[in-house]
């Protein structure tokens, strides 16, 4: 039991430490450390990112800091497409195969997380450079499909979050420093968590009818948690943000690794 709160507050303390969405930690502890199924994972870790990141969405909101047409745009797209997974996931049931599938889904987007956690600031960069998405001559009509691109973006983060809890964080975050070049950064971040605040809850729920979602074992990881956010984000204003970067992109690739490497074994 207290292995559970330990775990939920070094998740906590490490979102708060980076930024990193606690998905891409807490999933792949469930699993390697004790024992969950992919599914149960993914259904227990959803509730658990509703829950903690409901409390940065109010805290974003009372600063005027979200950006809501955005937050509809994206999940116009990512709510449909969270609930036409779980419906998939409901008719063709947990088979083992679906099981790899989402351990699968979870590795690669840890991966893909580990390298926009490294290089994100040169690629938003790179492609700000080339001003897709900045009113001027010649860029009306990149700029007047943003909000398609927006909602094609949430239906992609739709699906890898019910399939893996994954996604919400960096990766939308991403999209919407490339989309929103002009809107600061911390609007940015309250937008994203915002957002994923109503898809990790329907996704969530989704996985309790399923019967993947573990209460117990949430209640006590958000015991911890709740700490082990305000630790970190105490710790990581005193830790530079170039040191930080480059060890939490090492774990979660090594982590996804064990995992990929843990499927195949099981699976020969």
């Amino acid at each position: 039991m207290f292995a559970f709160v330990l775990a939920g507050l070094f998740v906590g303390a490490a979102v708060g430490l980076t930024g990193v969405g606690g998905g891409s930690l807490m999933t792949p502890i469930l699993i390697l450390l004790f024992g969950f199924t992919p599914s149960s994972a993914v259904g227990t870790d959803l509730l658990y990112a509703a829950g903690t990141k409901a409390f940065g969405t109010l805290l974003h909101g009372r600063q005027r800091t979200v950006d809501w047409p955005v937050v509809g745009l994206m999940a116009a797209g990512s709510l449909p497409a969270a609930i036409v997974t779980i419906i998939w996931l409901h008719l063709v049931g947990l088979e083992p195969w679906v099981q790899e599938l989402m351990v699968v889904t979870l590795a690669v987007t840890m991966i893909v997380t580990a390298v926009l956690t490294f290089a994100r600031d040169r690629l938003v960069r790179w492609l700000q450079g080339r001003m897709l998405f900045v009113s001027g001559k010649n860029r009306s009509n990149l700029l007047a499909w943003r909000p398609v691109i927006t909602v094609l973006g949430g239906v992609v983060l739709g699906v890898l979050v019910s399939l893996s809890s994954v996604g919400a964080g960096v990766l939308g975050t991403t999209m919407l420093l490339i989309l929103y070049p002009n809107t600061r950064v911390v609007r940015i971040v309250g937008t994203d968590i915002t957002h994923a605040v109503p898809l990790t809850l329907i996704a969530g729920l989704g996985h309790l009818t399923l019967g993947t979602t573990n209460l117990g074992v949430l209640g006590l990881l958000l015991l911890g948690s709740l700490p082990g956010i305000y630790i970190g984000t105490r710790a990581g204003r005193r830790l530079p943000d170039r040191a930080l970067r480059p060890i939490i992109a090492g774990v979660l690739v090594v982590v996804a690794a064990s995992m990929i490497y843990k499927t195949l074994h099981l699976g020969g």
